[in-house]
């Protein structure tokens, strides 16, 4: 998991060798990455790709949702 929270304090796991990084909760904002139909969360201009799981983690954190949720438009979506 490249998320774990402390006293809404965020760590994301930045590379293999288990460097983190930290930011307090209300400076992360979890984004949608429309084609990828993935959650994100941008560090220093990098892409970390996160579960809806850790997601909803993060909010209930106090993390901004700036998150886009898709409908189904279209019969036999597989959204």
């Amino acid at each position: 998991m490249p998320v774990r929270i402390e006293n809404q304090t965020c760590y994301f796991k930045v590379n293999e060798q288990g460097q983190e990084q930290s930011l307090p909760a209300p400076a992360v904002t979890v984004n949608t990455d429309i084609p990828k139909s993935m959650s994100y969360v941008d560090l220093d201009g990098d892409r970390l790709y996160i579960t809806e799981q850790e997601a909803d983690a993060l909010t209930v954190a106090g993390a901004v949702d700036g998150r886009q949720h898709k409908k189904v438009t279209e019969p036999g979506s597989a959204i």
